[in-house]
């Protein structure tokens, strides 16, 4: 039978009220019957059956407190507080922990003799000692500790009837095979197959067409279908250090140091085109003029698309917690985690190689020549466009992905993205300005990235990739 548990906290108050406190608020409730408040604080510690609280309730009441039993299982319900339990001789076997207001488990509920499997957007992770089965296609979490957790979930990666998850589990009573079955269908990370073994997932033309990873991380980083924090909770703000807004140089690379030019902005103003002109003719160009970029205008690109303009030091009282700095384009948290590194195959002025790029000093530092891994990037480049020439200049675009994740929960790798959405943008509006030719690229090998540039990939990893030459209508 199903065991109910609430994450409340019960307090008497001198007054003679009692006090609910919740993560949904704190409630008083006056002439609070001796039965009704055991029943409480059952609720908000071991839980109970159903029927558990209502004998509580009639022994010490009568049957005149059980409305107000249902008032309060319901309220609790409807704010997402009640978490529900299959038991088996006091032991818990599965919890459904809803992450949603209003969650019912009665929502969902098999056949007899239903065939089950588990969807195959459920995924298994481990919490402490405790698994935890999830799936985007759910707003609740489900828990599973001890061995028999993974037992269960092994038996349901193949279509499994509720006799047969009695065999799995060891003997289980049908009845607790059941219950466990009705629960994680309830929490949507099983459902039965069709007559031909699939699911009704697997016929849905919307969800055929979702992968597991972009699915899992589309829910994961939005509110809606979890109760998970999300936005900007600063939760290593006592523990670990912010990083610097500034990349600090490699102590080990001690490679070429290129300054850059720098161009007049004032001058550049009457001279660009106007710029509906170039939002209009704004395009992905994959053939180069015979004569490469030159040094000139790589280092006018780079100082339109990505300089740092200042740098804003922590304010506490302002509500700033950390380094930021202030550049041509946008950034979440003006936190500007990405650094760009510029690849060099033919650019006047630059020899070949990869170069990382200082926006603070405006100049270029040489951290690899051309390795394998170098060639293998602007292979790599060349085919993704795919470009009709060689490739001139391969802009990699890295995360430090810290800077994000120090400050927000659940959105900081999507903001590492949309950093990169707005950074190409800024990147295709300049280079058209100056009638170079751009083209951002969809994919690119992080481990490459990392390989060729000497950086861990855990915390400084690829996220974009942009190719830059000189433009055929200028040769």
């Amino acid at each position: 039978m199903l065991s109910f548990r609430s994450d409340i906290s019960v307090v008497e108050e001198p007054d003679g009220r009692v006090a609910l406190e919740s993560p949904s608020g704190r409630a008083l409730l006056s002439n609070v019957t001796g039965g009704l408040l055991e029943a409480l604080r059952r609720l908000g510690s071991i839980g109970a059956t159903e029927d558990e609280l209502i004998d509580l309730i009639q022994e010490a009441d009568g049957t005149h407190t059980l409305a107000w039993l249902y008032y309060h299982l319901q309220r609790f319900r409807d704010l997402g507080l009640l978490c529900y339990s299959v038991k088996l001789n006091g032991v818990s076997l599965a919890s459904v922990v809803p992450m949603v207001r209003g969650y019912d488990p009665s929502a969902r509920t098999l056949p007899l003799e239903a065939r089950c499997r588990l969807s195959r957007f459920a995924y298994v992770r481990r919490d402490g000692e405790t698994l935890v089965l999830e799936s985007p296609l759910s707003s609740a979490r489900t828990m599973l500790p001890g061995a028999i957790g993974a037992t269960l979930v092994g038996a349901l990666a193949r279509t499994s009837t509720c006799r047969e998850l009695c065999t799995s589990l060891n003997g289980v009573p049908e009845a607790t095979a059941r219950a466990l079955l009705d629960l994680l269908a309830s929490a949507g990370t099983i459902a039965e197959v069709g007559d031909d073994g699939a699911l009704a997932e697997d016929a849905d033309p919307a969800l055929r067409q979702w992968e597991f990873h972009d699915l899992l991380f589309h829910s994961r980083s939005r509110a809606g279908r979890h109760s998970y924090p999300v936005g900007g909770t600063f939760r290593f703000l006592d523990t670990i250090p912010a990083l610097p807004a500034i990349r600090p140089n490699a102590p080990n690379v001690s490679g070429e140091v290129l300054p850059l030019f720098r161009p007049d902005l004032d001058a550049l103003a009457g001279e660009d085109l106007p710029f509906t002109r170039v939002l209009e003719s704004r395009t992905s160009l994959r053939e180069y003029g015979r004569s490469p970029i030159t040094v000139r205008q790589l280092g006018e690109f780079l100082y339109r698309v990505a300089r740092v303009r200042t740098v804003v030091e922590p304010d506490a009282a302002g509500g700033l917690l950390y380094q930021a700095t202030s550049r041509p384009y946008p950034s979440g948290g003006a936190a500007y985690d990405l650094e760009l590194y510029v690849t060099v195959n033919a650019c006047a002025g630059v020899p070949e190689g990869l170069y990382h790029y200082d926006p603070l000093d405006h100049q270029l530092r040489q951290r690899a020549e051309r390795t394998v891994e170098v060639e293998k990037m602007l292979r790599d480049a060349r085919a993704a466009a795919p470009l009709q020439c060689d490739t001139q200049i391969l802009i990699t675009l890295a995360s430090r992905f810290q800077r994000l994740s120090w400050k927000y929960n659940a959105i900081a790798y999507a903001t590492a993205l949309k950093n990169v959405g707005v950074l190409y943008q800024t990147m295709y509006l300049v280079a058209t300005a100056m009638r170079l030719a751009p083209c951002a690229l969809g994919s690119g090998d992080s481990d490459v990235f990392a390989a060729a540039a000497g950086t861990d990939y855990y915390v400084e990893s690829s996220v974009g990739e942009f190719l830059l030459g000189s433009a055929p209508l200028t040769d």
